[in-house]
Formats: C-alpha cells, sequence, structure tokens
C-alpha cells in the first residue's frame, strides 16, 4: 500500500517528494515534504484513500532533525498509514492540518510544547502540559531543565528516586551488555531479569 500512497501522492501534489519505506521489522512509512503537508494531508483525506480518522501527531528530535508523525487511519477502506516528514532542528515550521482533521487541534499544541514544532495557521497555538511562561521543550534533546519555576524547586533531590537508577546502572555495568538488563517490575520479581534486545 505504501508504495501506492507515494505514487498517488507524487501525481496529485506537485512537489509532495513522497517517498515510501518499506520496513522489513516493524511499521513502513511514507515521508513527504513538509512544504506540502496541508495539501498531503488534503489529498490523503479526500480521495479514494478516505483517510478519515487522525489518531496521532507526534514528533521525535534527532541530532540533525526533528521528524513529526501523523498516524491516519480510514475506517470506511480499513488501512492506517503513518506519514512523516522531516524539519529543521533551528525554528521548526509546519502548516497546521486542524481544518482537515478536528482532532489535530490538541495534537498539534502538544507536539509544539515538547518538542517547539509551530504549527502555522494553528487556531490557539499555545502549551497545553507546561505553564505558558515554561522554558525550552521537554522532549528535546537539547533540553535543560530549568532549577526554579516560581520559587519552586523543579526536581527536588529529596522526591527524586535516584536509588533506582543507579541501581540498574550498576547492574548494566556488571552484566557487560545494557541491552540485556529490562528496567521492568513486570517480570518474575527478579531485579536481574534479561531479556534480549
Amino acid at each position: 500500500m505504501h508504495n501506492e500512497v507515494a505514487s498517488f501522492l507524487n501525481s496529485s501534489v506537485s512537489g509532495s517528494q513522497a517517498t515510501a519505506v518499506i520496513a522489513e521489522l516493524g511499521d513502513s512509512t511514507v515521508f513527504v515534504d513538509s512544504s506540502k503537508i496541508l495539501e498531503v494531508c488534503k489529498a490523503l483525506r479526500h480521495s479514494q484513500w478516505d483517510f478519515n480518522v487522525l489518531q496521532v501527531i507526534t514528533g521525535c528530535d534527532y541530532p540533525d532533525r526533528i521528524e513529526v508523525s501523523y498516524i491516519l487511519a480510514s475506517f470506511t477502506q480499513n488501512h492506517e498509514l503513518i506519514l512523516k516528514t522531516k524539519l529543521p532542528r533551528t525554528n521548526p515550521e509546519l502548516e497546521s492540518v486542524v481544518s482537515i482533521w478536528k482532532a489535530a487541534n490538541f495534537q498539534e499544541r502538544e507536539c509544539y510544547d515538547m518538542f517547539g514544532v509551530v504549527f502555522k495557521n494553528h487556531p490557539d497555538l499555545r502549551r497545553i502540559l507546561c505553564p505558558d511562561d515554561w522554558q525550552g521543550f521537554p522532549l528535546r534533546k537539547d533540553y535543560v531543565v530549568q532549577e526554579k519555576y516560581l520559587d519552586m524547586t523543579v526536581n527536588p533531590a529529596h522526591k527524586i528516586n535516584s536509588g533506582d537508577f543507579f541501581f540498574y546502572k550498576e547492574i548494566q555495568q556488571k552484566m557487560g551488555d545494557p541491552k540485556k538488563v529490562t528496567f521492568s517490575w513486570k517480570g518474575s520479581g527478579d531485579d536481574t531479569e534479561t531479556a534480549e534486545a
């Protein structure tokens, strides 16, 4: 399906540069040019693909870019698509898709709040999880937690359970392979339970 969607977008939306990435494991995706995201989403919504549901908008911060993912579904055609686009880490901007799916409203606000992605023409783009005057974007890799907010200590030492963190770090060092430590309390109760990554 992904190759067909990419071909459809390239023929329907000039400059979309749609590319299907077919995964051997996990989910396949379609990447598009960020400047065409609104036109691409309109085409996917109002076509034979009938992607009538926006399930998720989320971001991911990489050292050289920010990727924004849209998980779309069609309840009439019974298919799902992960649509992605790449943005620069400095001043990332995208057109809002609230005019296509109302569900985008809060999801774009959350992506803005956590990653700093500005959604142009959003009807009410403001933070949704952090206070309006919060500094930085918490899911960015370069995020540094501010020490104080309104005279309150943000991460007081007496409320941080550093014991668990150091306990697992110590186990990782002893095991020699950090990927074999699950960090999960759902196992058999053995704190050194391992699993292949």
